[in-house]
């Protein structure tokens, strides 16, 4: 469970540094974006693996994250 954690908190912090750099149209939002899809890959993959409740909607939210880095739609709001 430690290295969960550890990824847990990886991936929030790269979500936060993400949305900043979203809110400012930063020129660097196409990498933010890939290493936060990256990242909540691999958070989901993690929590994906433990049986509790949390986990389980941990992962999913990482799964709707990465999906979203990944999308389209996002390019256009800069």
């Amino acid at each position: 469970m430690e290295r969960c954690i550890r990824v847990d908190l990886d991936c929030a912090a790269i979500c936060r540094l993400t949305s900043t750099a979203l809110s400012r149209s930063s020129p660097f939002t196409p990498e933010f974006r890939d290493l936060c899809a990256r990242l909540c890959d691999a958070c989901a993959d993690e929590c994906s693996r433990h049986s509790a409740q949390h986990c389980q909607v941990c992962g999913e939210a990482c799964r709707a994250c990465a999906e979203a880095c990944r999308a389209d739609w996002l390019c256009n709001v800069l």
